[in-house]
This record gives structure tokens, C-alpha cells and sequence, in this order.
């Protein structure tokens, strides 16, 4: 194929991906209007261009509806699960739980936001986080802005592994189930797909171990720069050494539970180990400053920190239950996940009560749902212990119902076009077309291969987090770019698991930026309408994290020598060094004028 012909088709199989990031970024329209819009034209480009054959179109859609229906159920799952225990007040226990550990808001934001929103993350996902972590808090004493931002930071490092491993084992299994090449590939490794899909999982985990590190600290920086009373940000640098230690406390049983258990527990287990131990730690002064930070007084703030939520109703703290009590939903959903996962005749048993959808329309196209295996069953059964424990009467039930129910709608619009447009994009091959082409992802990962060449792994990462930002979700990032991912890596003849890697690691650094994110979190503590303000934070760490996990890819394929990888990472450490020293250097000036 001739280079003019290939960046027709690489713009024509861009299209779709395209009118979606205009209408939801530039337009600013909601998901639920954007992704019918977008699916729309992926069966323009998929009939017109690529010649594909009508059933093999409405096969792909059916067979996303299929995958967005155990999204959905995942996904109410955890919302049922998070509304229960709000509802019957264990979430009231939880937060009073963090309340006298530390008066400075550092430790805080640290151990709230970072650790347990880690936890949080890793058993629910899908932009619920920030969602707790905010109103908390606010509650606390946070300005509402505030609040918000160390929830959306926080949704970087852990988000590959939210709601149980669901960015991995269904974005990055499904999106590159079904390509001929893939199959090859794990053949030529001698893996099984849940193999090759865990081994991309802990390269994921790797880089977000590196990356991750200085993740809290650059959030306490940016909490005392921008709503300090000083705007220091050099009160943040104050305290690395807890914010290395916090971070280790996470990263570290991440990384390992990656290595030895699969991609389900990383986030979940890491932000429990690292929350009892910080906890545990802090509980004795460990590494804990000896200056206490504040925000200042509130009439200090400025106008554009506060919503209009009252902080003393941000949670409702009428309703409580013992430590134990509020904590043991988790735990079970825990235990229950490890159990089904780690004991052979129990997953075989819960995989083996599957409902096949096979051959589609006669097109070969076949998946299935195993509802007793999939995450959202084990949340479901927590959330009837809560119902129980907790003493919950029928109104509080129906009242946890109904509040999931609604988050639930506002998601299945989404997902519901979402996956069917990427399903159509996978199923776009030779297999089921007329025209003889590559698949969409395909053909536009050889446009993207002949334009950057060799240097693609420090390109990948922004592609992921481009995926976020358009569809709020690094599961549904994964879903539509893991085989184009996939594929630019074999172009280019370096291994595809490690661009694959990258893609993920950039898919949950982009949640930041995520308008989705932004909407939903600001929402909890009422303050809609300052998103633009959030942007402009967030974007710094989105940044931040695209650059480093590029640098990271490039140097997992290729290794440290002369080469754009090591150039790059000894720009950024330089980079952070002099960012470093420009807070302390504006700081100190600003407190020598302030003494004259």
C-alpha cells in the first residue's frame, strides 16, 4: 500500500475515534450523546470503506452489547456496594476512622486521598474515588476545589487495576481478543491468553511502581502552591520523606501482588496493606512533620475554592456503626475475590457457570458472561452482608437501590454505544470484510508506525491517556486502542506487550483530566461549573505521567544507552530538579519581601 493510500485510510480509520473527542472535548457534549454519534460513524467507515459485510456489523455491536452488559454489571456492583454502606452510615465510621491521626492536612490528603483512595479504587473503580474521597474531605475542612483535585490526582497510579482488575482483564483482554495476530503472538511464547493478559498486567504494574512514586508528593505540592495560605509550594517538598514512604507502602505490594496473584488485586491489595501500615505508622509519629499545615482561615479562601455544599452535610453523620462492622463488607468482597481466584476447583467451578453467545449471526464472532465470577457478584454479596450487619431496614435498602441505579444510568448510555464502535473497529479484518484491508486499528497503527518510526513507545502513552480523556475511562481507553497499540508495536518490530503496557499506564494517567471524572467528582461537594479551573491543575500530573511513562516504555524496549529514551529521562529528572528548585527559590523570595 502506497504511503498516500495508507494515510487516507489511517485518517478514514481515525474518524470515529475523532468525531468523539471533538464532541465531547470540544463541544463539551455528554458521553450518553457522544458515543451514539460515534458509533454511528463507525458503521459509515465500516460499511462504505472497508466493505464490511452488514451482519458482520450488527455481529460486533451484539457482541459489544454483550461485553458492556458485564461492565454494567461490575459496574453496579460497586455502586451498589458504595451506596450501602453510605446509606447505612458505615462510611460515616470509616471516615472518623482517619480523623485523629493527623491535624495537618498533608497527612491527610495523603493518607485519604493516596491510600484509601487507592482502596477504593481497586475494589470499585470507575470514577467512584474521587467521589468518596471528596466529600470526605470536605468534611474534614478542605476548600471544595481542593478536595476534588487530590481525588482526581489520586486516580492515576491504582486506576489500571480499579474495580478488580476491569482495565486489564476486560479493556486490554477484549480489546485484543479476536486478532489472528495476537493469537500468534502468545503461541510464539507458549502462553495461554489469561497468561499473556497477566503478563502485560505486571509490566503495567512496573511502570506505575516508577511513575507512581512521586505522585504524592507532586499532589501535596500542589495542595500547599495553589490553596496554602502562603501558596508555597515548597510546603508540600517539606514532607517527601513521608510522601516516598506512602507511596513505597503502596507501590511496592502492587508490583508484587501483580507478580504472584494477576492483574485482579494490585490497587485493592496495595492501598489496604499501604493504608494499615501508614495508618499504623503515623499512629506513632513516624515520619510525621513537625509543622502542622493548614489552609488558613476560611474567609481567606478564595471565592472560586468553596461549592455550595455545606461541609457539615457533605456526609451524612447521623447514622454509625462499629469499626469492624463498617469495615467487613470490604473484607468479604476481598476474601471472596482472592478465594474465586486463587483456588483452582473453585474458579473452574464459577467459570465453568457461563451463559455462551457463539457464532453470531453465523459470523464466528463468539463470547460469553460468567455471572458468578465476574467482580460484581462478590460486590453484590457484600453489599447483602452489609444489609444485615449494618441492620439496614427496607427503606435504606430501596434507598441504596435506587442510588445506584441512578449512577448506573448515567454510565449504561455510554457503555452501551461505547463498546459496540470498538467492538466494530476490532472486527473490521479481512475475516469480515470485502475489501481485503487490515482491520481498522490495524491500518491506523501503520499510519502511526510510518509517521514516528522507532520512537512510538514515548508516543504511546498520550494515545491512552487521549482515550481517557474522550471516554472517561481507561477501561474503555484500553478497549479501543489495545490492538491499534498491538499492532504499531509489531510494525515496528519491538514487543507488542510492552507498547500494549504503556498504553494502559497512559489510560489511567489521563483519568485526571477526564471530563467525566471532573463532572462526577465536583458534583459531590457542589461544585459544578469550576471544571475549567480543575483542568488546569490536573493537567500538570496527566502531563506528568504521559512524559515519565513514556520514557519508561522506551526504555523497557530498548534499554538505557545512547537513544531518545535515556535523553528523555535525563531531561525529566532535570526537569523535576529544577521545578524543585523554582519552588524554593519563589518561595524564600516570597518570604524575604514579606519580612521587609
Amino acid at each position: 500500500m502506497d504511503m498516500d493510500n495508507l494515510g487516507v485510510l489511517a485518517l478514514l480509520a481515525l474518524a470515529p475515534i475523532l468525531v468523539v473527542g471533538i464532541l465531547l472535548a470540544g463541544l463539551r457534549w455528554p458521553a450518553k450523546y457522544a458515543m451514539p454519534v460515534g458509533y454511528v460513524v463507525a458503521v459509515i467507515v465500516a460499511l462504505w470503506v472497508w466493505k464490511m459485510d452488514f451482519n458482520g456489523v450488527l455481529a460486533a455491536s451484539i457482541e459489544g452489547l454483550v461485553i458492556a452488559s458485564t461492565m454494567l454489571y461490575i459496574v453496579f456492583g460497586a455502586l451498589l456496594l458504595l451506596a450501602t454502606l453510605t446509606v447505612g452510615g458505615a462510611m460515616n465510621t470509616i471516615r472518623a476512622g482517619f480523623n485523629n491521626i493527623s491535624a495537618d492536612r498533608r497527612v491527610q490528603a495523603i493518607i485519604i486521598g493516596w491510600l484509601f483512595g487507592s482502596f477504593i479504587e481497586g475494589a470499585s473503580g470507575f470514577g467512584t474515588p474521587a467521589a468518596v474521597i471528596a466529600p470526605l474531605l470536605l468534611a474534614l475542612g478542605f476548600p471544595a476545589m481542593a478536595a476534588v483535585m487530590v481525588g482526581l490526582i489520586i486516580q492515576s497510579t491504582p486506576v489500571s487495576f480499579g474495580a478488580v482488575g476491569t482495565p486489564i482483564l476486560i479493556g486490554v483482554n477484549q480489546g485484543l481478543g479476536g486478532d489472528p495476530a495476537v493469537a500468534e503472538r502468545i503461541n510464539v511464547l507458549g502462553l495461554t491468553m489469561p497468561e499473556f493478559v497477566s503478563s502485560i498486567g505486571f509490566q503495567v504494574a512496573l511502570m506505575h511502581g516508577i511513575i507512581g512514586l512521586l505522585i504524592p508528593l507532586i499532589m501535596v505540592c500542589m495542595l500547599t502552591g495553589f490553596f496554602g495560605p502562603e501558596r508555597r509550594f515548597s510546603d508540600g517538598l517539606k514532607i517527601w520523606p513521608f510522601a516516598i514512604y506512602a507511596s513505597l507502602a503502596f507501590t511496592v505490594p502492587s508490583v508484587l501482588t501483580a507478580r504472584f496473584l494477576g492483574p485482579e488485586f494490585p490497587s485493592l491489595f496495595g492501598g489496604l496493606v499501604g493504608l494499615a501500615l501508614v495508618m499504623f505508622t503515623s499512629s506513632r509519629g513516624f515520619l510525621m512533620p513537625k509543622d502542622v499545615f493548614d489552609f488558613g482561615p476560611r474567609p481567606s479562601w478564595n471565592e472560586r475554592w468553596s461549592g455550595k455544599l455545606d461541609p457539615e452535610n457533605a456526609v451524612d453523620s447521623t447514622i454509625t456503626v462499629g469499626k469492624l462492622s463498617a469495615w467487613s463488607p470490604y473484607l468479604l468482597m476481598g476474601v471472596l475475590l482472592v478465594l474465586t481466584r486463587v483456588i483452582p476447583e473453585v474458579k473452574t467451578f464459577l467459570t465453568g457457570l457461563q451463559i455462551p453467545v457463539a457464532d453470531i449471526l453465523g459470523t464466528g464472532i463468539t463470547t460469553s458472561i460468567q455471572p458468578f465470577y465476574l467482580p460484581g457478584f462478590m460486590m453484590i454479596l457484600a453489599s447483602c452482608l452489609a444489609f444485615v450487619l449494618h441492620k439496614m431496614s427496607g427503606a435504606q435498602i430501596a434507598r441504596a437501590f435506587k442510588v445506584s441505579a441512578a449512577q448506573l444510568w448515567g454510565t449504561a448510555v455510554a457503555l452501551l454505544f461505547a463498546v459496540p464502535l470498538v467492538r466494530i473497529l476490532i472486527q473490521s479484518g479481512p475475516e469480515l470484510n470485502d475489501s481485503g484491508l487490515a482491520s481498522i486499528p490495524v491500518t491506523l497503527a501503520e499510519g502511526a508506525a510510518a509517521i514516528s518510526g522507532g520512537v512510538w513507545p514515548l508516543i504511546a502513552p498520550w494515545i491512552g491517556a487521549l482515550g481517557a480523556f474522550v471516554a472517561g475511562s481507561n477501561t474503555i481507553s484500553n478497549l479501543t486502542f489495545s490492538q491499534f497499540q498491538f499492532s504499531t508495536g509489531a510494525q515496528i518490530g519491538v514487543d507488542p506487550e510492552a507498547i500494549v503496557a504503556a498504553q494502559a499506564v497512559g489510560g489511567a494517567g489521563g483519568n485526571p483530566i477526564s471530563i467525566h471524572n471532573i463532572v462526577a467528582a465536583s458534583a459531590t461537594v457542589g461544585l459544578l461549573g469550576r471544571e475549567g479551573d480543575l483542568l488546569r491543575k490536573t493537567i500538570l500530573v496527566t502531563s506528568y505521567y504521559c512524559l515519565a511513562g513514556g520514557v519508561i516504555a522506551y526504555l523497557f524496549v530498548y534499554g538505557i544507552g545512547l537513544n531518545p529514551g535515556t535523553i528523555m529521562l535525563v531531561l525529566l529528572l532535570l526537569a523535576l530538579i529544577a521545578i524543585g528548585a523554582w519552588m524554593i527559590k519563589r518561595d524564600n523570595a516570597a518570604k524575604q519581601a514579606a519580612v521587609r
